[in-house]
């Protein structure tokens, strides 16, 4: 028996990241998950939903001083 079809990802450099492989990339699936990773390790991905990518975004913001 054959496993769940895993999507083919379209990773997209953030437009934050500099030039070089210190970047963030994402994707998307149809189904709204977001995945994370890291260019110089893409490998490791994180997986969230909309509502998780909010939450890590709201801790990490509160977390930076000075932010814009």
């Amino acid at each position: 028996m054959k496993g769940p079809e895993v999507p083919t990802l379209h990773w997209q450099k953030s437009s934050y990241s500099s030039e070089g492989n210190n970047c963030v990339e994402l994707a998307t699936t149809p189904d709204g998950t977001i995945h994370l990773r890291e260019s110089d390790d893409p490998t490791t991905t994180l997986t969230l939903r909309p509502s998780g990518l909010h939450s890590l975004l709201t801790a990490v913001r509160r977390e930076i001083p000075n932010r814009p």
